[in-house]
Parts: structure tokens; sequence; C-alpha cells
């Protein structure tokens, strides 16, 4: 079979070693946000739902589906549909401050602000109350609805904690009512390799987001796991499983 994996240029050229992993697991074919041609599967690395959409309407397999990419980059939607399913949130659509502003389709924290002043709110953004713990995050990476693994993330000098803004990482264990929390999300979205990001409050974890093209430098740099075999493994297995169903 021939797939593609699809990134933007920049992306790739940041993800070398993830492009790598899968050139040679599944022998894809690098294309960019642009392609669209033929392939029997994609794996889709961008953040673009309406790419998985595209192929999707083709009868194309895609990794992971439209309806989980647009969901894990609007922000808003993602916090709704959580709470409407009784996943607990830290209050969204919040007046007060200090609030946590939040670009709706943000990631990696770059876009995430702590306001002291009303005045400067401004369209188009998440207000979001913050939690009594700042500067400390987790989060599971899951594949194929089971936990992988687990990293804590903490920064003593910023309220966000992501690894990429100088945050120290470390491994993580789940407490059994940590993982029925992480199941019960899971069993919520349709998804194949994702992370969930929870953050800290009065002692518990309260989902924050989940990144549909989680990256993997984290697990690698602070486990065994070989976190893009599994998953490539995942995707053979997957696509074995399609083929199989249809010849019967």
């Amino acid at each position: 079979m021939s797939g593609v994996l699809i990134y933007t240029k920049e992306e790739a050229e940041r993800n070398r070693f993830a492009v790598n992993k899968f050139k040679e697991n599944l022998g894809v074919h690098l294309v960019d946000e642009s392609y669209r041609g033929n392939a029997d599967f994609v794996i889709n690395r961008t953040n673009d739902y309406n790419i998985a959409a595209y192929f999707e309407q083709k009868g194309i397999r895609v990794f992971n589906p439209s309806s989980l990419s647009r969901l894990a980059n609007d922000k808003q939607l993602c916090y709704e549909f959580m709470a409407d399913n009784g996943i607990e949130i830290m209050p969204i659509n919040y007046t007060g401050v200090p609030v946590v502003k939040k670009k709706i389709d943000g990631h990696g924290g770059t876009e995430v602000e702590m306001l002291t002043k009303a005045e400067d709110f401004q369209e188009g953004y998440v207000y979001q109350k913050p939690c009594n713990t700042l500067g400390r995050d987790l989060r599971v990476w899951v594949l194929g609805g089971e936990i992988v693994t687990a990293i804590l993330r903490e920064s003593k000098t910023d309220f966000r904690s992501n690894f990429c803004l100088g945050g120290s990482a470390a491994p993580y264990a789940l407490s059994a009512d940590e993982k029925q929390l992480v199941k019960k999300i899971t069993a919520l979205v349709q998804s194949d390799y994702i992370g969930i990001d929870f953050i800290f409050n009065s002692g518990r974890l309260v989902f924050n987001e989940i990144e549909d093209t989680v990256g993997a430098r984290m697990v690698y740099d602070q486990t065994d796991i070989d976190i893009l075999s599994l998953y490539c493994d995942y995707i053979k297995e997957e696509l074995k499983d399609e083929k199989d169903n249809r010849n019967r």
C-alpha cells in the first residue's frame, strides 16, 4: 500500500526524526498540505481538519480522523464538548481577572497569556478562569484508545509549563481514578494517536486540551518507549483489519 505523510514544510523540517520514523516503518511519501493526489492512506500531521475531511470523502483512511482534528483545533468547541459530556474544565467565557487568554486554534503555549486588565480582552479568543496550581500540567499519550505513557511538565518561572518553552519534564504514574478520567475522554472521541493535556486544580486533574498532532520528543527523552514505531505498528494493523473486513 502507498501512503502519504502530510506536514507543512516548516513542520517537516522541524520534525525530521518523526518523518524518518514514518518513512522507515511505513514507506510513506512526504507531501505538504497542498497535496490532493491519490493515496491508500493518509497520516495528517497538520492542524487542518479540512485536509483530513477531503481524503475521507474520497474513501481514504486518515490518521487522525477529521472529527478529532476539528475538535482539537478549536478550543471553544472542545471545552464546550467536554463540559457537555461531564468532563471537568476550568470555566470558560470568564469575565474576571486574572484570566487566561488563549487563541482558539493556538498550540504550544505560545499564544496563551495571563491577563490582569479587563481592557485587554479581545474578540476571537477563549477566556478561562485560571487553575489554582500554575506552572504544572500533565500530558497523556493515547494510542488506539489505550494509554501509552504520561509525563508531568513543570515550570518555576512561567504559569505555562510547556516543555518547548523551557519547562522541565518527568514520567508520571497515573492513579486509578486518573486512568478512568483519561478513558472517559478517549471514549468520547474517535482517535488514533493523540495527547491529552491536563492542568491541576485543588489537587486533581482538569481537562485542558487535546493535541491531535502530538509530538514525541518528551517520550523519547524521558522513557524507553519507541512511541512512533508503536504508532506505525498500529497503523499497519488498522489497515490490515480494514482490508480483511473488505474481503469478507
